[in-house]
């Protein structure tokens, strides 16, 4: 059995900016950069009683909320803060699983503070991040990952929820199943379509009979049914991929974007750099002016050395996207996955 604690920073770019200049304080505030292509990176608890949310059109959070403070996002300082608040994890465990820069699994079945419950040892993270950062987290106590963050969920903001091992069974029916992970609108409506709106409707249905209607998936939904989560916190998760994407004020031809792909390259690039780890794929993603979308990717036999070469493949694969030339294009990404250790790639460059 572990002691799984799922920290989630409250609203945290709103909050950092909030924080950052007391004027704003109270008051309605979007991250987000104004435009017509722009889309909220985060909205303070005052802006989203308005109905706003993050990844929104900034246009939409503007009707949504006339008298919101538009602040453009500075990444620096968000980083800055989610460092600091690692720091803070890291005091009471070494096993810490960062999701993004506001969330993080930490696995206390053993900590270091010699404190005698997770439940103790969230309080206390708590209560180090609102004195030293003076900024909120909400937190969830579980004994497994997925429980924990449905946990921290509960009483957002700045809130604290324990789900007991002994409290599981009875905690699950109740829970709708559009909370579990992997639950979409397609898959939602294939469960709504057998009656299942709960937990406890699914935990009815054989695991047999939803492997044979949703594939290896409906196992994974017959234990998520009955609070089952056998995943571990991974406090070293390799870099998978890195990329960098931009949308254009006004949609552009194909012909356009070398300029944008050369700059995100140089971005992303810069990024890749900053990990041990080598990239093999080079990835250009585009986005139409009517929303679709599609990639185009290279893995050479021997990894980009340089970053003309990165930027090279990166134009290369623009000139594969046989669409239309009368076809516009609202954005446009680069990306570098497939990354491998350098030992690894040193091998299998020594077979060609």
């Amino acid at each position: 059995m572990r002691k799984i604690i799922h920290v989630d920073m409250d609203a945290f770019y709103a909050s950092v900016e909030q924080r950052d200049d007391p004027s704003l304080r109270g008051r309605p505030v979007v991250v987000a950069w104004r435009g017509s292509r722009s889309v909220v990176c985060a909205a303070s608890y005052e802006a989203r009683t308005y109905g706003v949310r993050s990844a929104m059109p900034a246009v939409r959070a503007e009707r949504l909320c006339p008298d919101a403070v538009f602040v453009p996002p500075d990444f620096i300082r968000y980083r800055a803060a989610s460092r600091a608040v690692r720091d803070i994890m890291l005091r009471h465990t070494d096993l810490v699983e960062p999701l993004s820069l506001d969330e993080a699994y930490l696995d206390v079945t053993e900590n270091k503070t010699g404190l005698a419950t997770a439940t103790r040892v969230a309080k206390a993270i708590r209560e180090q991040i609102r004195e030293e950062l003076s900024l909120t987290a909400s937190a969830g106590v579980a004994p497994n990952k997925f429980l924990a963050k449905i946990a921290s969920d509960w009483k957002k903001p700045d809130g604290l929820f324990v789900i007991r091992p002994e409290d599981v069974e009875a905690f699950m029916p109740s829970l709708p199943v559009a909370r579990l992970p992997g639950v979409g609108k397609v898959t939602g409506e294939r469960l709504s379509a057998l009656g299942v709106a709960l937990c406890g409707d699914l935990q009815k249905i054989a695991a047999t009979e939803l492997e044979h209607r949703f594939g290896r998936y409906g196992l994974r939904l017959h234990q998520l049914a009955h609070g089952i989560d056998s995943g571990r916190v991974q406090p070293d998760r390799p870099t998978q991929s890195i990329s960098a994407e931009d949308t254009f004020e006004q949609d552009l031809p194909l012909s356009d974007l070398a300029p944008h792909i050369e700059k995100l390259a140089e971005k992303t690039w810069a990024a890749a750099r900053k990990t041990p780890r080598i990239g093999r794929t080079v990835v250009l993603k585009l986005k139409t002016s009517d929303f679709k979308s599609l990639t185009r990717s290279h893995t050479p036999p021997v990894p980009p050395a340089s970053l003309q070469e990165f930027i090279d493949i990166a134009l290369q694969l623009r000139d594969r996207v046989e669409l239309d030339s009368a076809t516009r294009y609202r954005l446009v990404g680069v990306g570098f996955g497939n990354f491998s250790e350098p030992d690894r790639i040193d091998n299998q460059v020594a077979l060609f």
